[in-house]
C-alpha cells in the first residue's frame, strides 16, 4: 500500500523490512521504510494455542515465554542467548520465509484474521461497495485458471509502448508516465509533506532506476554472486516476454544500471535531511540534467503547472543526465521492458512468477519455497483495499479498552522523557525549552484512522490481477495531484490497522501504533505489567525517540525542518552520536560484513532511548510500592526480557545479508545486545561485571535521552 509518499521526510518505523521485495529504487518508502512480512503458521515454544484460530497469543504465565531462555548463558555474555537461545535452538524458519520471530508470528496472525475478512468477501456474490471490491480483487488473484490463459497479455500493451518509442525525447515522455502505468524512471517525482512548510504539499525530484536491493549489489566484491545471478535473471525476464536480443540486452541492462549505481547517493547520505533536501525552479532543475526535457517529462506526470521542486539526491542528477545521453536508445528500450516484464510478474502466469521468485526471493534471499497462493493473495488484497479491510479488521479484532490503556502508557513515557530532558546535564535551558514544546506538540495515533480512506473512484475489475494493481497506483498518484495545492491532511495513516509495525512521522511530529501490534508480545491486559513496559513501552519509546534521533531532532514541534539546537548542544549531541555509531559498526555478524552504524543510527537510537524510558515508566508506575518477583526474576530484570522476548527472530543468511547491507534496522540480535549494554539498569538488574563480553566501561557507555 503506497498510502502517501513521505519523500524526504524522517519516518522511522520499528521493524525490518519484507525481503525478496522488489528493489525499484524510485522513490524513498515510508519507514525508510516497509512492513512487517507475514509468515506461514507455525508454532514455537511459549505461545499458547493455535495462530490460525484468529485468537491473540499468549506467553507463559505472566506474559514471558521462560522455555526459551538459556540460563546456562551468562546474562553479561549474551543477553539475547539468556533470554531467547533455546528458542532460537529450536526454531525453524519455515520454508516459505526468509526470517521468523515474534513480530512475524503477530504478521502470521493479522495475515489469517485478514484471510478470513477476504475470503469471506470473496464468497459473498451480493456484497456491494468495499466489499464487493475486496472480494473481486481476491478472486481475480486467486483465478489462476484466468491467469495461466491471459498469460503475458496483460503487459504486451505496455511492451507495445514501449517498442513505438524512437527517440530520446519518447522515452523521457514516456518515463512521465511513470506513476500511473508500469514503466519506471531514472528520475521521478512525487508528492510529499514539504519538511519545511509541514502545512503544504510539494512535489519532490529523486534519482533511480535500480533494480537489485542496493547499489552496493552492483559494486561490492560481497555480492559479486547475486550481480551475476542477477544477468542471467534480466535474460531470462526479456526471453519470457519475447524482448529481442534477449542476452545482448541484460547485459546492456547491468552494465547500465551499474553506471547508475555508481552515480547513486549511498543509503547513509540519503538518510541526511539537510542534503536531501534541496528546493528549485524548474529552470534550475533543467539545468542541473542537460538533455534531460523536463517539459516533455512533466506532462505525463498530470501535475498542475509546478515551478518549485524540492531535489533529493541533488549531486547525482547530473551524473544520470550524463549517463542517458550516453546510453543508447535500444538498451533504454530494452531496460524498460525488462521493468515492465519484472514489476508484473508476480501477477502473470507460473512461468513469470516462478521466474521472479527464483532470483527475488530464493537468490537474493534464501527463501527455498514460493508462498501458497492465498497469502500472496491476502498481500495483494491488502495493498490494493488497505483501509477498506482494517476497518473490518478493528471491528473484530481491537477491543476498545486496549485504545486507553494505550494512550495512558504513552503519557507515561511522555512523563519520563520531559522529566529527563528537564534533568538533562548536556543540554542548556534554551535547547531543553524547544525540546519540552516538541514533545508536548507530539500527536499519537492508536488503533485505527479517524477517518477512512474512500475508495469509491478506485476501479477493481473481475479477472483483471495485474490491471486492478496499476489502477489502484494510478488512483493513489492521482489522489495525491489533486490534493498538491489543498492543505495537508494531518489525519492521514501511513499504515493499515492490520500492520504489525509502527511508526514516527517528523513532518507531523506524530507517533502511529495500528492496533495489529497492540498484542502479545508487546501488550497482554493480563500480563505483568514489567513485561509490558518492557514490549510495548519500549515500542512507545523507540518512536517518541525517533523524534530526537540524528534525523528527527532536526525537525522542531511544528514539524518543520530547522536548526533549533544551539551550536554546543548540537555538538554533544554529534559526540554521543558518534560513540553510538562506533559501537555499531563493530558488530560483525559475517566475517568481513559490519552492521552500518551510521545507516542504523536513527533506530539504534530509538532502541536505545525506548528502553531506557520504558525502565523508568515502569518505576513511575510502582507508584512507590515494591515490585513483586517472579521465578525469580525482580521487576527490572523482568521490563529487560520483555524487550530481548520482542526481538527473538532468525533469519536466513542471504536475507541477514541484505538487510545489513541496505535496512536502517540493525539485525535482532543486535537490537538486544547492542542496546542493553548501554543501559545503566540492565547492569544493576543483572550484575553485570567488567570481563563479561558485554560489558562497557561507564565512561564509554552512550547517554542521550
Amino acid at each position: 500500500m503506497k498510502r502517501v509518499w513521505f519523500g524526504a521526510a524522517a519516518v522511522a518505523a520499528l521493524s525490518i523490512c519484507a525481503f525478496g521485495a522488489q528493489a525499484h529504487e524510485q522513490h524513498p518508502c515510508i519507514d525508510e521504510a516497509c512492513t512487517v512480512q507475514s509468515l506461514m503458521p507455525t508454532l514455537a515454544e511459549g505461545l499458547a494455542g493455535d495462530v490460525t484460530s484468529l485468537e491473540s497469543p499468549r506467553y507463559g504465565t505472566w506474559g514471558f515465554d521462560l522455555s526459551g531462555m538459556d540460563t546456562s548463558v551468562k546474562p553479561g555474555d549474551d543477553f539475547y542467548k539468556f533470554a531467547n537461545g533455546t528458542w532460537d535452538a529450536k526454531t525453524e524458519i519455515p520454508s516459505d520465509r526468509v526470517r521468523y520471530g515474534n513480530f512475524d508470528k503477530l504478521a502470521e496472525l493479522s495475515e489469517a484474521r485478514t484471510k478470513a475478512i477476504i475470503e469471506g468477501a470473496a464468497a459473498d456474490k451480493a456484497a456491494t461497495g468495499e466489499k464487493a471490491k475486496i472480494g473481486a480483487a481476491y478472486r481475480a488473484f486467486m483465478d489462476e485458471a484466468a491467469i495461466e490463459k491471459l498469460d503475458a497479455k496483460p503487459i504486451q500493451p505496455w511492451l507495445d509502448g514501449v517498442k513505438k518509442v524512437k527517440t530520446k525525447e519518447d522515452f523521457t515522455a514516456l518515463m512521465g508516465k511513470s506513476s500511473t502505468t508500469p514503466y519506471a524512471t531514472l528520475i521521478g517525482v512525487g508528492i510529499s509533506v514539504d519538511a519545511k512548510s509541514p502545512q503544504r504539499y510539494a512535489v519532490y525530484a529523486s534519482t533511480g532506476g535500480l533494480s537489485l536491493p542496493d547499489r552496493d549489489y552492483y559494486l561490492d566484491a560481497k555480492f559479486a554472486d547475486k550481480k551475476t545471478a542477477y544477468l542471467a535473471y534480466v535474460e531470462k525476464m526479456l526471453t519470457l516476454g519475447g524482448w529481442e536480443k534477449p542476452a545482448e540486452n541484460a547485459k546492456a541492462i547491468v552494465e547500465f544500471e551499474t553506471k547508475l549505481a555508481e552515480a547513486s547517493w549511498t543509503r547513509v547520505e540519503r538518510r541526511n535531511r539537510d542534503k536531501t533536501y534541496n528546493p528549485a525552479t524548474l529552470a534550475e532543475l533543467q539545468a542541473q540534467t542537460p538533455g534531460y526535457d523536463w517539459n516533455r517529462y512533466l506532462v505525463g506526470t498530470e501535475l498542475p503547472k509546478v515551478d518549485r521542486f524540492i531535489v533529493t539526491t541533488n549531486t547525482s542528477f547530473p551524473k544520470y543526465a550524463k549517463i542517458y545521453a550516453d546510453t543508447p536508445i535500444e538498451t533504454l528500450k530494452a531496460w524498460q521492458a525488462f521493468k515492465v516484464i519484472d514489476g508484473g510478474a508476480p501477477m502473470l502466469s507460473k512461468r513469470f512468477a516462478d521466474a521472479s521468485f527464483e532470483f527475488r526471493n530464493k537468490t537474493l534471499a534464501g527463501q527455498p519455497e514460493q508462498k501458497p497462493r492465498w497469502k500472496r493473495g491476502v498481500a495483494q488484497v491488502n495493498g490494493l483495499l488497505g483501509e477498506a479491510v482494517g476497518k473490518q479488521y478493528v471491528a473484530a479484532y481491537f477491543p476498545p479498552d486496549s485504545k486507553a490503556k494505550m494512550v495512558a502508557l504513552v503519557g507515561d513515557i511522555r512523563t519520563v522523557l520531559k522529566t529527563r530532558i528537564d534533568g538533562s546535564d548536556w543540554m542548556g535551558p534554551e535547547t531543553k525549552a524547544k525540546a519540552q514544546d516538541k514533545l508536548a506538540k507530539f500527536t499519537v495515533k492508536i488503533g485505527y484512522p479517524d477517518k477512512w480512506r474512500d475508495y469509491s473512484k478506485l476501479e477493481i475489475k473481475e479477472g483483471d490481477a495485474y490491471g486492478n494493481a496499476i489502477r489502484e497506483g494510478a488512483w493513489d498518484y492521482r489522489h495525491d495531484v489533486e490534493r498538491l495545492n489543498q492543505p495537508v491532511d494531518k489525519s492521514e495513516w501511513g499504515m493499515t490497522p492490520q500492520t504489525v509495525n509502527a511508526y514516527y512521522n517528523s513532518v507531523n511530529n506524530e507517533i502511529v501504533f495500528p492496533a495489529a501490534i497492540l498484542q502479545a508480545p508487546f501488550f497482554h491486559p493480563d500480563a505483568d505489567p514489567a513485561v509490558n513496559y518492557g514490549g510495548i513501552g519500549g515500542v512507545i519509546g523507540h518512536e517518541i525517540g525517533h523524534g530526537f534521533d540524528d534525523q528527527g531532532r532536526k525537525s522542531d514541534g511544528d514539524g518543520v525542518l530547522r536548526d533549533w539546537w544551539t551550536a554546543e548542544d548540537a555538538a554533544k549531541f554529534e559526540v554521543q552520536k558518534v560513540k553510538l555509531g562506533k559501537q555499531y559498526s563493530a558488530f560483525e555478524p559475517f566475517p568481513g560484513m559490519h552492521v552500518n552504524g551510521d545507516l542504523t543510527m536513527g533506530e539504534n537510537i530509538g532502541d536505545m532511548s525506548g528502553l531506557g524510558f520504558a525502565l523508568d515508566a515502569y518505576h513511575v508506575s510502582l507508584k512507590g510500592q515494591p515490585s513483586p518477583v517472579l521465578d525469580g526474576f525482580t521487576g527490572d530484570q523482568r521490563v529487560y526480557l520483555g524487550w530481548a522476548q520482542v526481538w527473538r527472530q532468525k533469519s536466513r543468511d542471504d536475507a541477514l545479508k541484505q538487510q545489513i547491507a541496505s535496512d536502517p534496522h540493525s539485525p535482532a540480535y543486535y537490537r538486544v545486545n547492542g542496546t542493553v549494554r548501554n543501559q545503566p539498569g540492565w547492569y544493576a538488574a543483572f550484575d553485570v561485571k567488567p570481563g563479561d563480553k558485554l560489558y562497557v566501561a561507564p565512561e564509554d557507555r552512550v547517554k542521550i535521552w
